[in-house]
């Protein structure tokens, strides 16, 4: 059975959630050096950490990485915890606030992320293989925007709230 196209607008429109759900899952697909499911799951984590300290946007703490992925504090810990049995992570002192404990990638962390990195644009070009150039990098470039742009009203609504 062959899936219908999405013919008008709003089809189209109501279809990209679902798609956006399933982008995570196909990033699963076996290319070369595949990420474990469980790695997968650790770069959540991971990326928010990186992010930080490639943009010196701060210190991350465990609760922060709770109210980024929206999840209770107590997941929030668990998965820092699992990230840093792993080997990815380490806790330092807050060199703003000695009290505070913050989160830095590991060596094995940071290695991880460089293969993520990589398996992820593998997996882009692997699923993109049919498609002309202009089409690849036409999306890859509205991705980006699209997320830029979510990233701004996040960034307008956290500054609106102060």
């Amino acid at each position: 059975m062959t899936k219908r196209e999405p013919e008008t607008a709003d089809e189209l429109l109501n279809a990209v959630g679902p798609a956006f759900g399933k982008l995570r899952r196909s990033s699963l697909l076996e290319v070369e050096d595949p990420i474990s499911e469980k790695d997968l799951s650790r770069t959540l984590v991971l990326r928010i950490v990186l992010e930080a300290e490639q943009e010196d946007t701060g210190e991350v703490t465990v609760g922060g990485v709770g109210k980024y992925l929206g999840v209770d504090p107590s997941v929030a810990s668990r998965m820092v915890s699992d990230c840093i049995s792993a080997g990815y992570l380490v806790r330092a002192a807050s060199q703003q606030d000695g009290r505070r404990t913050v989160l830095h990638l590991s060596p094995e962390g940071q290695e991880l992320m460089t293969r993520f990195g990589r398996h992820q644009r593998q997996a882009y070009e692997y699923v993109t293989a049919d498609w002309d150039e202009r089409e690849r990098l036409e999306f890859a470039r509205l991705m980006l925007r699209y997320v830029a742009s979510q990233d701004s009203l996040a960034q307008r609504a956290k500054d609106g709230n102060r």
